[in-house]
């Protein structure tokens, strides 16, 4: 710990927990991180936000690499790049805006303020495999099932794209300062859903305005949302009926409608559409 407090003090970053600034200072806990990467010696790798390099460490010890850091704030991007010469491209910049660097393969630990946002650029990037640790609550909704509480839009999104699970808890102590949450790891292998959506955006708006009242039962909500995203009256239980749903689907609430029966619907609206 007091090595990382030096690192922080000498680079004149004051690292605040209402910002969301936690820095991983465990060892054994990045060589955990390191071991969920299935990947051989020697493959390419982008690693989202590099802090003071306790991964990248874990990551270069698994021997692999060559690893591109994507880092944002400026003075720990210099610390890296001073520290990891060999092996190890530093990028100073927000990875929600910067050109992601040509690969299939990410890790990192993700600010747990912007990692949903984070995760969907790589998915829609094409990402193949990703080891993420993220705050337990997002880990928990992008790995959960139908009818379990936490499935939700976010769930779905990442579905259409390939399966993510969950693989161990975090401790608030790895860190410093330690998060007043939980974390989890996360893995993430690309298996997309088939049929694919026909227009990602018109999906992902369907899903979001399906769950926008998820307590209330499907026979409430999804008639007007439907409609809405048509902008006409449209023969519903026709669709629902040709899209697969079941066929109480009235009496049910969004959290129980899978991933697919979500984009066939979307595909049946698209089609009518065009």
């Amino acid at each position: 710990m007091w090595e990382a407090t030096a690192a922080l003090e000498a680079m004149g970053i004051d690292p605040r927990r209402s910002l969301g600034q936690s820095f991983l200072v465990r060892t054994d806990v990045a060589d955990q991180e390191a071991a969920l990467v299935d990947l051989p010696p020697g493959s390419p790798l982008t690693e989202i936000g590099g802090g003071l390099g306790a991964l990248t460490r874990a990551l270069l010890r698994r021997e692999l690499g060559p690893i591109t850091v994507i880092e944002k704030d400026p003075r720990l991007a210099a610390f890296l790049a001073t520290n990891f010469p060999r092996r190890v491209k530093v990028v100073t910049g927000d990875a929600l805006e910067v050109p992601l660097p040509p690969g299939p393969h990410f890790v990192g630990n993700l600010p747990f303020s912007v990692a949903t946002p984070l995760l969907e650029r790589l998915l829609r990037g094409g990402m193949e495999h990703g080891v993420f640790l993220v705050q337990r609550e997002v880990g928990e909704r992008l790995a959960a099932e139908p009818g379990h509480r936490s499935y939700g839009p976010l769930t779905i999104l990442g579905r259409v794209h390939g399966e993510f699970r969950l693989a161990g808890k975090v401790p608030s102590e790895a860190f410093f300062p330690p998060p007043r949450v939980e974390g989890v790891f996360v893995v993430f292998r690309r298996d997309p859903l088939d049929p694919a959506p026909r227009n990602a955006e018109r999906f992902r708006e369907l899903v979001v305005r399906s769950f926008a009242q998820r307590r209330k039962m499907l026979s409430h909500t999804l008639p007007a949302v439907v409609e809405g995203l048509a902008g006409r009256t449209v023969p519903l239980e026709e669709w629902l009926r040709e899209a697969g749903w079941p066929e109480d689907w009235r009496r049910r609430r969004p959290e129980e409608i899978p991933p697919g029966a979500f984009v066939a619907l979307s595909n049946r609206l698209e089609g009518r559409r065009t």
